[in-house]
């Protein structure tokens, strides 16, 4: 077994709001001590609701957050955002892909500006070559090089989130955080964009963080799914076990209210609403 890319443990998460002059403050615990590993290669799928703590989860793995406790490491090395700023070389490893492919992008900004500025940022790069992986870029997420003078607003839902996965990975990083990257997208576009995750995956040998409220779209990218309830990691399994023999009551009750979503699943649930 390989070493861990990311390990978790005992990973907290605090926030104190409120208070004023006739309330007293009060502390949100959003992440009660998750553990887990993940290893290279695979991804781990975090599924829960809304509320759950999987998102506050997911700024924290991204360097956004600090945890309030707990250890975090990423390639057997300790992280700890509140005890100094991570380097440019970390940050580079680990890179998140946001829900909202519509929000995610400056709409002033052509997409040459928004995959060339991670490496304007971050290297010493030249500006061709910054522009020549920008297109190499566009042609691996399914766009084409003369998309590189649009801007957002003249491409549709799905492929601004192609555009916005090609940005995550302009650095080249080891872990990709994919924050409910389909829900906001049709679901044949959905389908599309699971293949196209399986299929970097595959080409780069990345390790994802797949956040998710939908067990069903975890079935077709997940290794390995971890559900959480109120800030809390209720089951940590294979994806094959959780599927096959949940053993929380509230994984039973969300796999159970979910319709399932992996690309076959779509294929013929449009199949019969075309014959309706």
């Amino acid at each position: 077994m390989s070493a861990p890319v990311i390990e978790a443990r005992d990973i907290r998460r605090d926030y104190v709001v409120g208070g004023g002059v006739f309330r007293k403050s009060r502390t949100v615990h959003a992440v009660k001590g998750v553990s887990f590993k993940v290893e290279k290669g695979s991804t781990l799928a975090i599924v829960g609701e809304s509320g759950c703590g999987k998102s506050t989860l997911a700024r924290i793995l991204t360097l956004i957050d600090a945890q309030t406790s707990g250890e975090l490491k990423l390639d057997g090395q300790p992280i700890d955002i509140s005890k100094g700023r991570p380097g440019p070389e970390l940050r580079r490893k680990v890179q998140i892909v946001f829900q909202n492919p519509y929000g995610s992008l400056n709409p002033r900004q052509k997409i040459g500006s928004v995959l060339t500025e991670p490496l304007a940022l971050n290297t010493d790069k030249p500006a061709a070559e910054r522009r020549d992986l920008a297109q190499a870029m566009l042609r691996k997420v399914g766009l084409q090089p003369e998309h590189y003078n649009r801007y957002p607003h003249m491409f549709s839902g799905g492929q601004r989130q192609r555009i916005a996965i090609a940005r995550a990975l302009m650095l080249n990083p080891s872990i990709l955080v994919l924050d409910e990257p389909v829900s906001a997208l049709d679901l044949s576009v959905q389908a599309q964009i699971l293949n196209l995750l399986a299929d970097l995956q595959d080409e780069f040998g990345l390790t994802y963080v797949f956040i998710s409220h939908d067990l069903s779209v975890v079935r077709f990218i997940a290794d390995e799914v971890m559900v959480m309830y109120y800030g809390e990691a209720v089951e940590h399994a294979s994806k094959e076990a959780i599927f096959a023999d949940p053993q929380h009551a509230y994984t039973r009750t969300l796999f159970g209210a979910t319709p399932r979503a992996d690309p076959e699943s779509i294929r013929q649930r449009m199949a019969a609403r075309a014959a309706v």
